[in-house]
């Protein structure tokens, strides 16, 4: 797994024990190009309060790209909203299909998610959260 990979599992393992865990390289191994940043996890026991301190840290943010954290289904991903609307959803089959023309048609519009890709995980990373105790 890559440093930036292994620095955002790090940030999201603060909120709560991750189950499962997805982040694209951000360069195409077999061309090169950059490739747009979305990130996927999973919490072992997710929590609301989790979500919306996620979601409130990236919008308050001055990102160059909009971002959504769908929690739609069972993984929530954190993505450019432009990938969500153009697939209209997760749900959709198309939805890499987007991703992959997003990323051979429009490398601005990936230096731009790339950089605030990083912006998001350094301010996650500086929010204090302290774990309520395990009930048992």
């Amino acid at each position: 797994m890559s440093t930036r990979g292994e620095q955002a599992m790090q940030v999201l393992s603060k909120f709560g024990e991750l189950a499962w865990f997805k982040l694209p390289v951000e360069r195409n191994p077999t061309n090169g190009y950059l490739q747009m940043p979305y990130m996927g996890w999973r919490y072992t026991s997710p929590r609301e309060e989790v979500a919306e301190l996620i979601e409130d840290a990236v919008s308050a943010l001055p990102t160059q790209v909009d971002w959504t954290l769908d929690r739609t289904r069972r993984n929530w991903v954190l993505v450019p909203t432009r990938a969500l609307r153009e697939a209209q959803g997760l749900a959709n089959p198309a939805f890499s299909d987007v991703v992959h023309s997003i990323n051979v048609q429009d490398q601005e519009f990936c230096l731009k998610a790339l950089s605030d890709f990083k912006l998001i995980i350094q301010h996650l990373r500086q929010i204090n959260f302290i774990q309520p105790p395990c009930e048992g």
